[in-house]
This record gives structure tokens, sequence and C-alpha cells, in this order.
């Protein structure tokens, strides 16, 4: 392994724009780079992820920046890259450099190729283990450390407009220039700028606030309205970041939270404060000047987070604006802060939190003074109530009414508006998720656990007390009956006390047990099964013809032990359900997941008949491709066109469901589909309820001859949704926090979820889980098994809070709630399954009074993906047969196994095959997997439990302090910890700390450059045959219901905006509209996802 090179000494700032891909939520790799190139002196503008190759160009350009770094992981990485050489060719900026990776996605050939057409750099696996992290940064940086020149063509004060970004973003650099050292010809064009910009009544808006209070958003949120209200306007923005002093790098991460600014209208330029000693950049002042003789129609400006004595940028701009949040202490602190004397408007945002409206009344009291407005009541001060995080806050539209109504009082400036004034001055609806008084509940749900454990030590030490009197009883009874008649009576006594102290269901334990034992010891075990009796044999037979139990049981004799074996563990199907929540395992199915993704819906079904050729159960587990994971439909456009049918199957309309899903009676006993989709998850589940519902009228048709009447459908339509069996993945908060497949706003998307599952209670849809809270993605993200069963069963509590909060009974939901998780090579992996079972079995009971079926936790495990390495491929089969050993010993309720090749490519028939064998082998061969509960008994997995346990409540404990999950998620606290604890695990890998056989340790002898591995490697892409059907196949279903798809997508509007059900709407919708049609309506009632850095 490469020893840590020295950080490479910059002679010149570099400006990097940095990214992941369009379609692309795998940000872990991409913020890892970032942060070393930050530390290393690097002036980063980050966009986060799902980013278009016209987004980064466009950023590329107005940054005025050296390079593009991009991380390319979902395929299309050919069309992605080259895409963005010609675009920046196109637009003038051939010196802009590209520099990219995709871990082993991208293998050398397609390197060599991109490289030969213009791509400075594609990092591999390879170069990641000869150079290091730090060694392909400092190569990087290496590349583009050199000074800026005037070498634009026809640059100069007069070519400066809107329409041309390159100079405007080329004038603000050699602005930078002039503060770095004297030349006469920069000092000539600095003040010639300053003449035009003096002639240009331009409006600047300041605005500034605290580190947090949300700055951005509100920008964002304010230009957004300005691009509405005036469709002929243009904006200019400068927004700063501080630089770090000892590096001198800068994370400038405003473009990151805004949307509005992706719009030819809009010019944002970020800077670092470098040298400067307060929140503004050195070049401010002429970064206004540079906008302003550009002719923009508005100038914002947005500095660094400022403490309570800074308001320099009330100098520099015409109007100012100061944003706040309540949490500024005690009302005596408000004197303190500078810019209450110097703003013209106060925005006191995140207006949902506690304490808002004292905050707000505290705040106009306090702008009264300072102005001396004392023949003006409080209540007409200039300030504002705002939740920028809400999409269509009346209160942003109130504090927009104010900015234009001051510019016009100051500046005299006549912008009409043409949006309705509420006339209020803050948010009319605070739209609470999660209600104030129950932000505790995960340390609530760590208090119930806790006390559970202790009842647990109490009831055992109080067994095992009156066992051991009745012992010595019975050993000096006999002896103390003509002595000692007070030492009998103290040891009955003792015993009656200690035996009064056990609880009754303490006591029902125990008497239970020996009939426990009794039933567990014959030959077979019956147990009812809504309401049909199933009888089980006990024990299997050996080669050598020795009993192999299915369960085994301790042998104790001491009642203490019971109870508390009892209390902590008990047999699978009881309460706590850490063994198992069914009794035994189905002997007519494997937990097999049938997994398939790729191409176009006919090559997929066709996958799925494969897979499932030799299984009366048909489990059916569904991949899409990114283009739909993020709701959009194909198109021509190169980097979407790249991604079309790649990594996954392409599904934009309810006729590719149909093909989907072809031959496959979706409504039969053994046929279950999980979709792993999220963001657009309420659209694709609708069209798949949909997709089930016309294969019943199509088989009612052949067999009758005829339609169903109205009334028959509507049975039919019932029996579809009480019958149907699968599970829809849509978890957003795991989205927000690892995944990144989010597309709407947090709000919106909680409550389509919330939609969903209403409807399931009004149709009765009992077999189908409505959300698969998923871990599997966060410990992809980076994070380790005990922050993503933490974040996991935090996610599962706050959607039962939500659910609770909307008026639902705990057990008319619980039970279509599963669980997704991750399976790695770490200990604690071994018992991720039993934790969780045990604290939500507790839980339910406990704290939320759930029956029995609700305290049932059921989950899916898949090997781990990170796991996966490009590198000595065939090694990974074995990693992943450790993995589902794991998930089988603990009684998962299904299993996917990845293929070993999914590392470089979609898996080839050939290792699918393989994958599902491991599975195979050891449910059939495995002789201990004959056994259903290896690991009671086990010292070391107790041991682990235990621990594992005690640290997801800490981390509960931790999030509680935070305000619980949405809380947490505001301040990006899950997704800092899962970045961190990424860097960990890279970073021990490319020293070596962490070994892994065939990637930095037992290396292979006969391996060059890695190039011989790739080459073993079947590479699966979609064909150009399949993306020209789908594109075909979507725009034959656009012509088929051109007329009726705009009043269709009227009513889905209609419905989302006066509080209708959206996912019943959206069982109409799908049948009419495509995927891409629907997200984008969506969109504009509900809001787009705002990144987060």
């Amino acid at each position: 392994m490469p020893q840590n090179p020295q950080t490479y000494t910059l002679r010149n700032p570099v400006r990097i724009v940095t990214a992941a891909s369009l379609f692309d939520g795998h940000d872990a790799s991409i913020n890892i780079m970032r942060r070393i190139m930050q530390a290393s002196g690097g002036e980063v503008i980050h966009l986060g992820h799902n980013r278009s190759v016209d987004d980064i160009v466009t950023a590329a350009i107005d940054e005025d920046a050296g390079a593009v770094a991009a991380s390319c992981y979902q395929g299309g990485h050919i069309e992605f890259f080259k895409y963005m050489r010609d675009l920046l060719n196109e637009r003038g900026a051939k010196h802009i450099q590209i520099f990219g990776g995709g871990g082993g996605v991208i293998v050398p050939e397609e390197i060599k190729e991109l490289e030969a057409y213009g791509v400075s750099k594609i990092y591999s696996p390879d170069h990641g283990r000869k150079m290091g992290l730090q060694g392909m940064i400092n190569h990087l940086l290496k590349s583009i450390d050199k000074p800026v020149k005037e070498d634009i063509p026809g640059l100069s004060v007069d070519s400066l407009s809107p329409d041309r970004k390159l100079h405007v973003a080329r004038t603000i650099t050699l602005m930078e220039q002039t503060l770095m050292g004297e030349d006469g010809h920069l000092t000539a064009l600095r003040n010639r700028l300053r003449e035009k910009a003096e002639q240009a009544a331009v409006p600047v808006l300041g605005i500034t606030g605290t580190g947090g209070s949300g700055k951005s958003s509100l920008t964002d949120e304010l230009v957004l309205r300005f691009l509405y209200d005036f469709p002929d306007k243009t904006v200019g923005i400068l927004a700063v970041d501080p630089t770090r002093r000892k590096s001198g790098g800068a994370l400038l991460g405003d473009r990151i939270r805004m949307n509005a600014i992706n719009n030819p209208r809009v010019y944002l330029r970020s800077l670092a404060t470098r040298q400067s000693q307060n929140e503004l950049s050195e070049v401010l002042r002429e970064g206004i000047w540079v906008l302003k003789a550009a002719g923009y129609d508005l100038v914002i400006v947005e500095t660094a987070g400022i403490g309570q004595g800074d308001a320099a940028v009330a100098e520099l701009v015409d109007i100012a604006l100061y944003v706040m949040t309540s949490e500024f202490g005690a009302a005596s602190q408000l004197e303190k802060i500078d810019m209450l004397d110097f703003a013209d408007l106060v925005a006191i945002n995140k207006f949902e939190r506690k304490g808002s409206e004292d905050a707000l009344r505290d705040v106009r009291k306090q702008y009264q003074r300072n102005h001396e407005l004392w023949d003006q009541s409080p209540d007409t001060m200039p300030v504002y109530g705002t939740i920028a995080a809400k999409f269509n806050d009346d209160g942003v539209t109130a504090l927009y009414h104010g900015i234009l109504d001051t510019a016009r009082r100051k500046l005299g400036v006549e912008w009409k508006t043409r949006m309705p004034r509420s006339g209020y001055k803050v948010s009319s609806s605070k739209s609470i998720i999660i209600p104030a008084e129950r932000t505790r509940y995960l340390s609530e749900i760590g208090e119930n656990v806790r006390a559970y454990h202790r009842e647990t030590e109490e009831q055992s030490d109080l067994a095992r007390k009156a066992w051991a009197l009745k012992e010595a009883l019975k050993q000096v009874e006999q002896a103390l009956a003509e002595t000692g008649q007070s030492a009998l009576d103290l040891l009955k006594k003792e015993i009656a006390k200690a035996e009064q102290g056990l609880s009754p269901e303490s006591v029902k334990l125990l008497e239970d047990w020996p009939r426990l034992v009794e039933r567990y010891s014959a030959e077979e075990f019956a147990y009812l099964v809504r309401g049909k009796e199933v009888k089980v044999p006990l024990n299997t037979v050996s080669l050598a013809g020795k009993k192999i139990p299915k369960v085994s049981l301790p042998k104790f004799s001491d009642p203490g032990e019971i109870i508390r074996w009892l209390r902590e563990e008990n047999v699978p199907g009881k309460f706590p359900f850490t063994a198992g929540v069914f009794p035994f395992k189905r002997v007519d199915e494997d937990p097999t997941r049938m997994f398939a993704g790729e191409g176009d819906p006919v090559r997929t079904n066709r996958r799925f008949k494969y897979l499932s050729r030799n299984s009366e159960a048909k489990r059916l587990s569904t991949a899409f491709d990114s283009v739909t994971l993020y709701g959009q439909d194909p198109d021509t456009r190169p980097d979407i066109y790249g991604k079309v049918g790649n990594s996954g199957v392409s599904v934009c309309t309810l006729d590719d469901v149909r093909v989907l899903y072809g031959g496959f009676d979706l409504c039969a006993p053994n046929t279950s589909v999980s979709m792993t989709i999220n963001g657009p998850a309420p659209i694709m589940l609708a069209m798949f309820f949909n997709a089930a519902l016309d294969q019943q009228v199509a088989a009612f048709q052949s067999e009758q001859g005829r339609t169903p009447t109205p009334e028959e459908l509507e049975k039919m339509k019932a029996s579809v949704l009480q019958n149907i069996r699968g599970t829809v993945q849509a978890d957003v908060l795991k989205e927000d926090q690892g995944q990144n497949t989010c597309i709407f706003s947090i709000e919106f998307a909680l409550r389509m979820m919330g939609d969903i599952q209403q409807y399931f209670i009004d149709h009765n849809v009992r077999n189908y889980y409505s959300v698969s809270i998923s871990g599997y993605h966060i410990a992809e993200a980076g994070a380790n098994p005990i922050t993503q069963l933490a974040f996991t069963m935090a996610n599962g509590f706050t959607y039962v809070e939500y659910y609770l909060s909307r008026g639902m009974h705990i057990d008319s939901f619980a039970p279509n709630l599963s669980f997704f998780f991750s399976n790695g090579m770490d200990a604690e992996y071994t018992v991720i399954g039993r934790v969780a079972r045990r604290i939500w079995a507790i839980a339910m009971k406990k704290k939320y009074g759930g029956a029995e079926r609700s305290q049932m936790l059921k989950y899916h495990i898949q090997t781990s993906g990170r796991s996966l390495h490009s590198l000595e491929v065939n090694f990974n089969d074995i990693r992943t047969t450790l993995q589902a050993l794991c998930a089988i010993y603990d009684n998962c309720n299904s299993l996917h196994t990845n293929a070993y090749d999914e590392a470089i490519t979609t898996p080839s028939e050939e290792s699918v095959r393989r994958a599902l064998a491991i599975q195979l082998i050891i449910n059939r061969e495995w002789g201990l997997a004959k056994n259903e509960n290896p690991y009671q008994g086990s010292f070391i997995v107790e041991e682990l439990t235990k621990l594992v346990e005690e640290a997801v409540l800490e981390e509960f404990d931790r999030l509680t302090e935070r305000g619980g999950v949405l809380g947490a998620m505001e301040t990006g606290y899950q997704r800092s910890k899962i970045q961190e604890e990424s860097l960990v695990y890279e970073a021990r890998k490319h020293t070596g700390e962490l070994p892994i056989i065939g990637v930095n340790t037992f290396l292979s002898p006969h391996a060059t450059e890695g190039e011989e591995e790739f080459c073993l490697v079947e590479l699966t892409r979609a064909t150009e045959e399949e993306k020209q059907n789908q594109l075909k196949r979507l725009h034959e279903f656009h012509s088929m219901h051109a007329e009726e798809t705009p009043p269709a997508l009227e009513r889905l509007k209609e419905t989302a905006l006066t509080g209708g059900n959206i996912f019943e709407e959206l069982m109409k919708t799908t049948r009419i509209c495509s995927l891409g049609q629907i997200t984008k309506a969506l969109y504009e009632v509900g809001g787009q996802y705002r990144r987060a850095m």
C-alpha cells in the first residue's frame, strides 16, 4: 500500500467544481475527495448528487473554475463525460479540465477512450491502491495549479452582459488578481468597471445572518419568486463562504442548496473570504460592480455566517436583510446584534420551531427601539416569520413583498408583483410533521427498553432467590422441623416474599416452561396460522442417523435463568422475537429474492423467468435504472440517454409495468414483488397495482368473454388489493440521509407516504408493505453497522409517530412496515436483526400498546455491496457466502445475495446463478442450517446483542438532543456521521490497516494494473435497440393519451393542493400519464428536494 504522500503546496488559488453525475446518488466518494481538496488548499464549489452535465458546466463557467471533478457510479459514464467535454468546448471553456472516477464501474478500456476524448484523468481503484487518496488529489491540484490569464476572446467591460457569463466570471477573477498585486492594466479595468457600475441604477440586496439560519434556502426561495414574478428580468448573485485559515481551502456550498438558480436568467458566483478578516470577500465590492456593469436587474449578496457584532455588508448594499432563528438566547442578547441597527428587514427563519412566536415579539420590540419608531406599533415592524424549507411558504412570500416595498420606498424602483398578498408577515401554516410534545419519542423508546431489561434482572433475581430458598428448604426442612421452627418459618416467609414479587407475566412464563419444553421435545409441532393448523416436524435426521432439532432449548433448572432467557430471547415466534418473528421457517419457499433489472422491461422479464424457473414461489425483486429512480422519462440527451436501462430496468409507463411482470400471476399467494424505488415510489406503486388489476380483468375477459361490470370491477379491485404481496421501498428519510434519490421536498414526500398508508388502511391492503425502512443504503453510503441500525430504527419510529399524528391507529399500519438491512463483514452484523426485532417488539408493546402482529419486525437482508471489490472479483462470492450464512442463522425474512461481478457491471446470468446457489447450498446442504436458532446460547452472540442494543439506544439519545430524526436531518447530522465513518473505512483500506484480501493484501502475482481482472468479467450494458425501443414506446404512450393527459395532471395537482389523498388520485393518473409527466406536475405543487451539504 502507498505511504500517504505530503500534501501538494499550491502556488495559485484554484477553484474546482465537484459533483456526482445525473441520476446518481452515490456521493460518498466525491464528498471524501472534495474534503481532501479543501484540506489541501483548494476552493471547492460542491454541487452534490444528481447533477446534469448542463448544471455542472454552467457552474464551472459561472465560477471560473479550473476543473470539474465528478463521480459517475450508475453507468452512462461514456456519454456523461464526453457530453461534458463537448458542452464546455461549445461554450468557450476548453480550458476547464475534467477529472472523474466511478470505482470499478469504469473499466480500463473506457478510461482510455475518455482520456483520448479530452478528459484529463479518470481515476480507477488501481490508482487509489497505488497513489492513495492524497496522491490522487495532489495529481489533480498540480494539473490545474496555473495563474489565471486575461485570455477570453473579446473580453472587456463593454462585453459584459447576462448572456456572456464566461466574460462576467473571468472579470470577477481578474478583480481578485488586482487585490493580490499591482497590475496597471487590471487597475485601469477596475476603474472602468467602477464608472460603469455607478451609472447603473441596479438594486443590491444584502442577505446576512448567523450560520445555520437558512440564508441559502431563503435566498433560493426569494429568487424563485422574483423569476416567476418578472419573466423578463435577470438576477446576479454573489455568495460568500469562509476560507479556512490553516489550509487556505474553502467549501463554497451555497449552490448545493439552491434550485432556482438553474435558470439562464440567473448568474451565481461563489466567493471565498481568503485574506479578509470578516464575513465578506475582499473582492465583494468589485464583484457587485461587475454584475451592475453586466446589466443584471437585481444583485443579491449573501454573506458568510456572522456573529453579533458584524454588520459590514450594510455598507455595500441598498437593502439589508438580516436572517436569524428563534435560538438567540435571552431577549437581552438582541441588544448586542449590530445588524438590527442596520437591517431594513429581519427574517426569523425556521419559524416552525418552538419559541418562534416569542422571538417574533422580542425582535419586533428591539427593532422598534433601535430605530426609535415609537409612534408605530411593533406589529408594523419589518420583521417576518418564514419557513424557507417549506414549499410555497406564505411567510417567505410576505418577506418577498416587503423587499419589493422597501426597494420602491428607498430606491424608487417600481416593480409590480403578480403574487397575491396574504396580509400577514408570518407563515400561516407550520404543518409540523412530528408534534413538538413528541420530539422525545426516541429517548422514550430507549427508556422503555432499558426499563424492560431492568425488570428482567429484578424478576430473574426474585425467581432465583425463591428457587434457591426452596432448594435450601428441601435440604434442611426435616432437620429444622423439630429444633428450628423459627428458622423454618423464616425460610418460608422469604420464599413467599420472593414469589409475591414475581409479576403475573413471570409466573405464567415459569408455569408454561415445562409445557414449552415438552412441545419442542415431541416429533412435530402444531400451531395456528390465520385459523389453520400447521404441523411441522421438529427434527431432521443426519446421514449419521442423528436427530438435528429445528429449535434447541436451553437445559436450565434455575428459574432465574429461565425467566431471563424467555424475556431476553424466547423461542422463535414469541415476544420479544429476538430469535425470529415466526415459529418456524416456511418449507414451501426459501427466503431467496430473485433480483433483476437491466435494459428494457422485455429483457428484465426474461431474467425474472430465468431466475424463477425452478421455484414454485416467485419472489421477484426489481432494480430500476437511475432515470426511473429519479422520476424521469427516457430522453435522447446524452447524459440521460447513457443511463437508460443501465444498472436497472427502464420503466416509465403502465404499459412498461405490464410487460415487466407479464407471465407472473401478481395475486397468487406464492408470488411477491419487491420494488427498490424511493423518490417516485407512490407513482410506481400505483402503476404496479393497476398492472395487477389489469391482469385480473384480462383473465376475467378471457374466461367470461366479456368486460366486467362496474360492480364486478370494484370487487376485483378489492380482491387484488387484499391479496397482492410484496414491498415498495419508499423510504424518503433514508434517501435524505444516505442514498440521495429524494426528488420531492421532504414534507411533501412524507405526506405522500402517509397517503399511501391511509389508502392501505381504507382498502384493507394487508399483505403488501407500504415502506421498506432501509438501512442498506445508509451502510452503502459509509455507515458502520451500529449507525446503520440506529438510524434505520429511528427512521422507522419517526414514521410511526408521523402516522399516529395523522390519526392512524398503531395496529392499522405497523404490520405494513418492513425493514431492510445490509450484512457486511463486521462482527456487529451478526446481531443486527435480533437487536432490531427486540427493540421494535418492546417499543411496540410497552410504549405504543401494539398488538402481537404490530410487535413483529420483518426484515430483508442484502449482502453488502460495499464488500464487493473490482479487484479479485472471484473472492467476492466468499464474502457474500459468509454474510448470507449470518443472515440465515439470524432468521431474516428474505435474503438477496449479490453477484460477484456487481462491483463492475450489471450481473450476468452466470453470476446471478452463482449468487442464488450460495443460498441454496446453505439452505439445502449446510447441516447446521437445519437448526433454526443456532445463535441462541452463544456467549459472544449474547454479548454482542447487549453491546449493539445499548449503542443503538445511546444514538437514539443523541438524535433526541438534536430534535429527533427530522431535527437532526436539518443540521445534516446523519449525513455528516455517515461521511465521517466512510472516510475512516476508506482511509484504513488505503493504508492497509483494514486488510481486504486481494485488494490491499494477498495480491495476485499475475495482476498487471488491475486490467486482467476486468477482462474476465462480461460487461452488461443496455443495447441501442433497447434504448430506442423505450423511447418509441414512450412516444406511443404519450400520443395515445395526448388529449387526456393535461386534465388528468390538473386533477392530480388540485388533489394535492386541496388536501386530498394523492395516492388515490395517482391510481387514476398513472393510467394516462408517464412517470416524468407526473413527477413534473407534482414538483409544481409539492416542491423539489433541496440538497444539503
